[in-house]
C-alpha cells in the first residue's frame, strides 16, 4: 500500500490561515486546528483518488472474469458436440495475467485451455478480485478515519473561535 503524503506542511498551511488581528492563545489554537483539518482533508482526498483507481481495477478484473467464463462456456459447449476442445486466452487477458502476476493454467505450454483449465484461470482472477476488494475496504477505513479527524479538528477550531469571540465580547462589556 502506498503512503499518502501531505501536499503542504503544517507551517505552510498555518501561514495561509488568517483569523484576524488577535494573537490570543484561543485563536492560535483555532488556527492550529484549522491547519490540522486541512491536512486531514488532503489525506482524505488522496485516499479517495486511490479508491477511484482501485475501483477501476475492480471493473477491469470483473470484465476479465466475465470474458474467462464466456471462453470456458465455449470450451464446454465444444466438448459436448465434437469431443474435447479448447479456447484461446486473448492477448489482452494474457497481458492482464502478466501485469498482476496471476497464475494461468500452463498445461500444454500455450494459452489454449480446456473447460477444466479455465477453472484454474477463473479461480486466479476471483482471488485477485478479492484482494482488490480487501484493498478498497482498508482504504475506506483510512478514509473514514481522516474524515472523522477532519470533523473533530474543524469542530475544535470553531469552538475555540466562539470562545475567543465570547471573551472579546465580555471584555468589551467590561465583564
Amino acid at each position: 500500500m502506498t503512503q499518502v503524503t501531505n501536499s503542504s506542511s503544517l507551517s505552510e498551511i498555518m501561514d495561509t490561515i488568517d483569523l484576524g488581528p488577535t494573537g490570543s492563545v484561543q485563536m492560535m489554537f483555532a488556527k492550529l486546528q484549522l491547519a490540522q483539518s486541512e491536512i486531514c482533508k488532503n489525506q482524505a482526498e488522496a485516499y479517495m483518488d486511490q479508491i477511484e483507481q482501485i475501483q477501476a481495477e475492480q471493473e477491469e478484473c470483473a470484465r476479465m472474469i466475465e470474458m474467462a467464463r464466456k471462453l470456458q462456456n465455449e470450451a464446454s459447449s465444444q466438448d459436448a458436440s465434437s469431443g474435447k476442445k479448447t479456447t484461446e486466452m486473448p492477448a489482452e487477458m494474457v497481458a492482464y495475467f502478466e501485469k498482476y502476476g496471476l497464475t494461468e493454467d500452463s498445461a500444454g505450454g500455450d494459452h489454449y485451455h480446456y473447460k477444466e483449465e479455465w477453472d484454474v484461470n477463473i479461480k486466479s482472477l476471483t482471488n485477485h478480485q478479492e484482494t482488490i476488494g480487501n484493498k478498497t475496504q482498508t482504504l475506506m477505513v483510512y478514509l473514514q478515519d481522516f474524515i472523522g479527524q477532519y470533523n473533530s479538528y474543524l469542530q475544535g477550531a470553531n469552538t475555540q473561535i466562539a470562545n475567543a469571540n465570547q471573551t472579546l465580547t465580555n471584555l468589551a462589556r467590561g465583564q
